[in-house]
């Protein structure tokens, strides 16, 4: 791989520059961001008071134009016809890589439709970086944040379960509680890291197996990158419970927790803890 050693600024094209900003530590930016953001004519970001603080600290002056999910489809005719006059306009999120769950992909499009040039400048990542320390296997899907309703959260994780790949996810941490236990019907065979904070003061790891996965007991604060394993595969493991286990499992359902169950029914077994789990579920929604 060939390596350009510099941009030249002075040959600055016009056009759209998807800049990449700090997800935490503003000692991630680039040389090549902070230099695109200097010469730019315009910056739009979500919110200006986020923005200020980052170009203030590399002394960067170009204007703000506020540019977030409630407004941008409003923006759109005004920042083609600022592009279209020859500027340089750069595209920040509050953090992280613009139009990665983040606004931006509307104004790519119409870009993409005008003819406009558009140019990524590429950096911190909060799947990429996610991924990069999960050990998972490096064929991943990005899901983004969950629904609201919890009938689509759990079509949509039925869905992703049948993928053989690494899933990463974005979560607000006063919502993670809520998509535990979909997470275990689902996974549940599987691993997981739950990233929070990363490349903050107080960033955190939690490596768990999905099928130990309990409840935070105190309220986490910050975004959550949560990354689940490829599929884990044991040929001697029979995912057929026989009509004494169920059996069992029907005597025991109104006594002991699904967990307790599946722990007691799987122990010194070859049999699927998650069609267990999965049976003791059905069993529950059936009384």
């Amino acid at each position: 791989m060939n390596l350009q050693s510099e941009t030249n600024i002075s040959e600055l094209k016009s056009g759209l520059y998807v800049v990449a900003t700090p997800i935490g530590n503003l000692g991630d930016i680039t040389s090549r961001a902070i230099e695109i953001l200097d010469k730019s004519d315009y910056i739009l970001c979500e919110d200006t008071r986020v923005s200020k603080k980052l170009l203030s600290k590399f002394d960067i002056k170009s204007s703000l134009i506020s540019n977030h999910k409630f407004n941008e489809k409003k923006n759109i005719d005004k920042i083609i016809t600022i592009l279209k006059s020859g500027k340089v306009v750069s595209l920040i999120s509050d953090a992280g890589t613009p139009a990665i769950s983040d606004p931006g992909k509307i104004l790519v499009n119409e870009c993409s439709i005008n003819k406009i040039n558009i140019f990524p400048i590429p950096g911190p990542s909060a799947v990429s970086a996610a991924v990069s320390i999960s050990g998972f296997s490096d064929k991943y899907y990005f899901y983004g944040f969950f629904p609201e309703k919890k009938s689509e959260i759990e079509k949509n994780l039925q869905d992703l379960s049948k993928l053989d790949c690494s899933i990463v996810f974005f979560i607000s941490a006063k919502k993670i509680n809520k998509v535990i236990e979909p997470i275990k019907e689902y996974f549940f065979d599987r691993d997981l890291v739950v990233c929070r904070e990363i490349s903050k003061f107080y960033e955190e790891y939690y490596r768990h197996k999905v099928s130990q996965l309990n409840f935070f007991e105190k309220t986490l604060k910050g975004e959550i990158t949560m990354v689940i394993s490829e599929k884990k595969y044991n040929k001697n493991i029979s995912k057929i419970l026989s009509e004494s286990d169920k059996q069992k499992i029907e005597m025991l359902i109104n006594k002991l927790s699904v967990k307790e169950i599946t722990n007691l029914i799987s122990e010194n077994r070859d049999i699927s803890k998650k069609e267990i789990y999965n049976y003791c579920l059905r069993i529950k929604n059936e009384n």
